[in-house]
């Protein structure tokens, strides 16, 4: 009997991602879940700007590369001209919280039958570590040297708590992948995204709080302690809005 193996909705290809970055994990739960629900071959995911720009090399489904930000457009203009396809955008804080706000939040409120996987790890990471509109209050990063202090540079955006405010988004969730508990929670959440498009209930958004321990400045180990410590205080896990409950 097979315990584990790798799913086939994942590549052979090499991560390119850093050590103890926590984005691998979250590609392998998206892989699980399609390979699970048996959409490989209708699936088409929209890869970002940032870390996870190279997305395209790691699932076997069609994948499309958006500019900066417009993941959300995209995918809206796949899934109408193809309204049988599974679609699926893959973000990070920067492209989906900052250059693309716009589009995730119209993309939301239109209730669009699309999936969203958002992976908040407080930081612009392919560039070199600058503030994120996710970067914590008194996070030192390579814009805000003495900590980001909300008098000059605002408040983090809570984009769960945002997006729950509006009418039309059938499933908003937040989880993180820093332990085993949370990684199988995280599993439940993105299949159930995919299950919700399948079933045509429109615009699911899975947050995933992820670790950047090379921008962070931190060992693999204590970035996932900081998860703990640091982000789900101001990012709390849990179920934001769920129509079918």
């Amino acid at each position: 009997m097979i315990v584990f193996e790798k799913p086939h909705a994942l590549t052979d290809t090499p991560l390119h991602y850093c050590p103890g970055c926590t984005h691998g994990i979250v590609h392998r739960l998206v892989a699980e879940a399609i390979d699970e629900l048996g959409i490989e071959g209708r699936t088409v995911g929209i890869a970002p700007v940032g870390c996870s720009v190279l997305a395209y090399n790691y699932f076997n489904c069609d994948m499309i590369e958006a500019a900066h930000g417009r993941a959300p457009a995209v995918a809206t203009g796949v899934k109408r001209a193809l309204p049988d396809n599974i679609v699926f955008a893959y973000q990070g804080d920067g492209d989906l919280a900052s250059i693309g706000m716009c589009e995730t939040v119209s993309t939301a409120a239109r209730g669009e039958n699309i999936t969203v996987i958002f992976i908040n790890n407080a930081i612009y990471g392919m560039t070199g570590g600058q503030m994120a509109p996710t970067s914590l209050l008194g996070q030192v990063t390579q814009t805000s040297p003495y900590g980001r202090d909300p008098k000059t540079q605002g408040y983090p955006i809570r984009v769960c708590e945002l997006l729950s405010t509006l009418d039309a988004p059938a499933y908003l969730e937040r989880v993180t992948v820093n332990n085993v508990k949370n990684v199988r929670s995280a599993k439940r959440a993105i299949k159930k995204a995919f299950q919700n498009q399948i079933d045509g209930k429109g615009f699911s958004f899975i947050e995933v709080l992820s670790a950047c321990p090379t921008n962070w400045g931190m060992t693999p180990q204590k970035a996932l302690q900081w998860i703990d410590e640091a982000m789900i205080p101001q990012y709390p896990l849990g179920v934001f809005r769920d129509k079918e409950a």
